[in-house]
């Protein structure tokens, strides 16, 4: 396979895909997309991915955009990783464990550094992101009992296979101080979290 390119923020769910790559021994590059400065809306990036956001993947068949479908991509890419289960159950489960980190829980923390995007009022956006520290609690809540549920269930979120849904939970848990909840709370995410860190993979993509 050729070389692929990553466009990514830190700070971002771009993160997930940057331990997707390395757990699989993928050959890739690394751009950076600067945020602060806008670089995220200038023309040349906009040519990448008209979006203006990251990440955004580049193939010998074409870009990718949305974590979730490059997160696919990478497992279905690099099979000998083994990074999704394989049989059809499992693969849906992790695919609804990530719509729901995608369409719910980035969606929650996302109203406390882009409350803009919702309202233009400032007390509405004072309100919008008061409501950031509750609606992300309740959403790792949720995954606590939910996809923890079971004692004999793990050490992964899909149980005992360590797949690319480790890497997007991760991701996204490194967000919660900035939203105003501790981790601790939630005692089956944080040993998670600690248990993907470790990995040399991981350690890797953070570094």
């Amino acid at each position: 396979m050729d070389k692929l390119t990553l466009y990514y923020t830190p700070g971002t769910c771009a993160l997930a895909v940057r331990i997707a790559l390395h757990e699989a021994g993928a050959d890739h590059e690394l751009v950076r997309v600067d945020f602060a400065a806008g670089q995220q809306r200038t023309p040349e990036y906009l040519a990448v991915n008209p979006k203006g956001r990251v990440p955004a993947l580049v193939t010998s068949q074409g870009i990718l955009t949305e974590t979730p479908a490059l997160l696919a991509y990478v497992a279905q890419s690099f099979p000998q990783a083994q990074l999704a289960p394989a049989d059809a159950y499992g693969l849906a489960r992790m695919q609804e464990l990530h719509s729901y980190l995608a369409s719910t829980v980035h969606v929650a923390h996302a109203h406390r550094p882009r409350a803009s995007r919702w309202a233009d009022e400032p007390d509405a956006i004072a309100a919008i992101q008061r409501k950031v520290p509750q609606n992300m609690t309740d959403c790792f809540d949720f995954i606590e009992h939910h996809y923890f549920a079971r004692a004999d269930q793990g050490p992964w979120v899909m149980g005992g296979q360590y797949t690319v849904a480790d890497g997007y939970l991760f991701t996204i848990g490194t967000w919660l101080e900035g939203d105003g909840v501790d981790i601790a709370r939630f005692p089956k995410v944080c040993a998670h979290a600690q248990r993907v860190r470790e990995r040399p993979a991981v350690q890797r993509a953070l570094a």
